[in-house]
């Protein structure tokens, strides 16, 4: 932005100041000319911008694991097998967490043929208390999309249930669905379920031990 663009940018937003703060003393349980909140929706605000009782169980998460995952290219074979490690940490002052995974998969090749892959994803998790919702989303380095989830948490089973779809080809989604039972503080079960032809079926498991 050139210097004259940014004198009358700045220009605008003090005229617009002027014009909505006389609006905002003669009645601050109202909105202010322009869309600017009340007094009662900026204490809203912060109240849901506080981190709560859900935010610290995802929390609980933070650490260095250790994971065995197994995963199905076909429901009728036999299920694939390796190892990795994930660290999760706290963003934001609690209200998030962030977890880095890798591993080696052995993924089809161009040819066809099994081989070794280096697998790296990241997963941002968080509770949306305007939504009510837990929140997720996922990328890594086999595809360029971002997918995003939603769940809930069921504190008789301690199983979090997210659901999302992604787009692995243009123009064709598919339905999933994630649960995380939460064992103990020290170890964890997730399970990837996906929608093909309208039956749901598993399509990876990854069980968890905390390391530190």
């Amino acid at each position: 932005m050139n210097q004259k663009k940014y004198l009358c940018y700045a220009t605008a937003l003090v005229l617009s100041a002027a014009v909505s703060l006389p609006a905002m003393a003669d009645d601050k349980k109202e909105k202010a000319a322009g869309g600017q909140p009340s007094e009662a929706e900026m204490a809203m605000m912060m109240e849901l911008a506080k981190p709560g009782e859900n935010h610290k169980l995802l929390q609980d998460g933070v650490g260095s694991w250790t994971y065995v995952v197994k995963w199905w290219m076909s429901p009728d074979a036999p299920p694939n097998e390796s190892k990795g490690v994930s660290v999760a940490r706290a963003a934001m002052d609690g209200r998030y967490v962030i977890t880095e995974h890798t591993s080696k998969m052995q993924m089809p090749g161009q040819d066809g043929k099994m081989m070794d892959m280096e697998f790296k994803g990241m997963a941002v998790e968080g509770y949306d208390n305007a939504k009510k919702k837990f929140v997720s989303t996922w990328i890594d380095n086999m595809g360029t999309g971002i997918m995003h989830m939603e769940g809930t948490y069921d504190s008789a089973t301690k199983t979090l249930t997210y659901t999302g779809e992604y787009e692995m080809m243009p123009g064709t989604k598919t339905k999933m669905r994630q649960t995380i039972k939460l064992a103990d503080k020290d170890h964890r079960l997730y399970e990837f379920y996906e929608d093909r032809g309208g039956k749901e079926v598993k399509t990876m498991e990854l069980t968890y031990a905390r390391k530190s």
